[in-house]
């Protein structure tokens, strides 16, 4: 008989998130959409068709924005774990 093993984190971290998680999976999926829309928008002027409306080009804006938005999950997370090990010196 085999054992199942969990597929989570050694430690049980399984919930544990730190901050700015979240912005970071937000801009990861923001930035994807605008990535598949740029590359929507851009295939008419290889395929030689009309190209799309303006909403279209819109929406591939959302690159930037995801962008823009992962990094500051990642600049809040970096604030946090710098909070963190301050706290650490003082309490030592």
């Amino acid at each position: 008989m085999r054992s199942e093993t969990p597929t989570g984190p050694v430690d049980g971290s399984a919930g544990d998130s730190a901050p700015g998680d979240g912005l970071v999976k937000a801009g990861v999926v923001l930035f994807a959409i605008g990535a598949v829309a740029t590359l929507v928008t851009v295939a008419p002027l290889f395929l030689g068709t009309d190209p799309f409306p303006t909403v279209a080009y819109l929406v591939s804006m959302l690159m930037g924005v995801g962008f823009a938005l992962a990094a500051a999950g990642v600049l809040r997370s970096v604030a946090a774990q710098r909070r963190q090990a301050r706290r650490g010196r003082q309490a030592a």
